[in-house]
């Protein structure tokens, strides 16, 4: 394989600033798309591409391969699905009973929002088109019943390579590979599940991989899977949360429950993602919270794949006031408008900062991301501040009546 550092790789540089998106005057008919895409997108109320999206779709459209650097909520998904939707609707009908397309994913939540991605764009379609989620988690049995016809198959690799050894399914029709958020999966100790997986595909195919980092191990799979890909880079995180407030609380760690829930009902705050570091500080948050007469639910990876998407789909509906998760699970979470992100308990790194507030503020819709800060937490948060490049108003908790909350 080529190496993507070759002059013959272009190498776009994006800013995703909202103003750069504004400013895009490119609507969706020029980049190719079918009359039936175009009036899904249409109903879906989607009028200009993301960057990311008016390189993608061209590209995938001419079945090259491609390397996508964006974060969360830079549109990538969408970018991947129509063309390959589109391409699909060119297959003979003898080979669309086959699995012709495989997303990777790392986590099941990410699987289902891939999976309603499909479905969404799928509706009206000439050819249908048949998609489905596999994890683990959950009974296989039910999924392998279920294979049988799918086009689109979306999967965590544990759980693929399960299906395959039980001969439920065939990866050798598979004409093209996405492995989305790569960085995510190689993290989470996937990466010799993922090698065993390509092991098992035509070695003439199609590859997208897309990432939110290049790190050594993203690079060196790069290196291996791509040929002359196109390289796309959404620069960068940090400039997409100018459209959130940020607040800190000084509090002591005997104190955040009780500033918590003060904040909620004090400001009647609706739809409000609260972030913990550990599972137990999760799942003590939901319970105090429920004491005291706010709805809340937690996800994360202890919760059964039933719970989760539950839990998720009350948040996302606005049904549920308050979801408590983890960073683990984090990247499932992606809701267009949402108004309010707590760091109940402040994230490791700042990179996994931006990443958390990153969750509101998006479409143009500004938002508000509060983060508790204790003694302890000072220095720590000092360097998230450096880091991101904004200083960040303190505030007080002494200063708050606390009592009754």
């Amino acid at each position: 394989m080529k190496s993507i550092q070759l002059q013959s790789v272009f190498l776009y540089l994006y800013n995703e600033k909202l103003s750069n998106y504004k400013t895009n005057t490119m609507p969706f008919t020029s980049l190719g798309l079918s009359a039936s895409l175009l009036k899904a997108l249409a109903v879906q109320n989607y009028t200009q591409p993301y960057p990311i999206q008016l390189e993608v779709i061209p590209a995938i459209l001419k079945r090259k391969d491609v390397l996508g650097i964006a974060p969360t909520g830079s549109g990538k998904t969408a970018g991947y699905v129509m063309p390959l939707l589109m391409n699909m609707q060119l297959v003979e009908a003898s080979r669309s009973r086959n699995v012709n397309v495989l997303v990777l994913v790392p986590t099941r939540e990410l699987a289902v929002q891939v999976r309603e991605v499909f479905r969404l764009f799928s509706v009206g379609l000439p050819q249908p088109v048949k998609t489905l989620a596999v994890f683990g988690g959950v009974s296989i049995n039910p999924q392998m019943m279920a294979l049988s016809g799918v086009n689109v198959l979306i999967a965590t690799p544990g759980r693929l390579l399960e299906l395959v050894e039980s001969n439920a399914v065939h990866l050798n029709t598979i004409e093209t590979l996405v492995l989305d958020e790569a960085d995510k999966m190689l993290n989470l100790g996937f990466k010799e599940e993922v090698t065993r997986v390509l092991a098992l595909l035509p070695e003439k195919r199609q590859n997208l991989l897309f990432s939110a980092t290049l790190s050594d191990d993203v690079n060196n799979i790069t290196q291996m899977l791509l040929h002359e890909p196109l390289v796309i880079k959404i620069e960068s995180e940090v400039e997409n949360i100018d459209l959130i407030t940020q607040i800190a609380y000084f509090v002591t760690n005997e104190k955040k429950g009780p500033l918590l829930r003060y904040l909620i009902k004090h400001n009647d705050l609706k739809q409000v993602l609260v972030f913990t570091s550990s599972i137990y500080s999760a799942d003590n948050v939901v319970d105090k919270l429920r004491k005291n007469g706010i709805d809340a639910m937690a996800i994360h990876s202890k919760k059964s794949q039933g719970s989760r998407t539950d839990a998720l789909d009350e948040f996302k509906s606005g049904r549920l006031r308050v979801l408590v998760a983890t960073d683990l699970i984090s990247r499932g979470i992606d809701i267009q408008f949402l108004p309010h992100v707590i760091n109940y308990e402040l994230p490791r790194s700042p990179k996994e900062y931006i990443h958390r507030i990153g969750r509101t503020g998006r479409a143009e819709s500004p938002g508000e991301a509060i983060s508790f800060v204790t003694p302890a937490d000072k220095d720590h948060f000092k360097v998230i501040q450096k880091k991101m490049g904004k200083w960040i108003t303190m505030i007080d908790s002494e200063s708050i009546n606390l009592h009754g909350f």
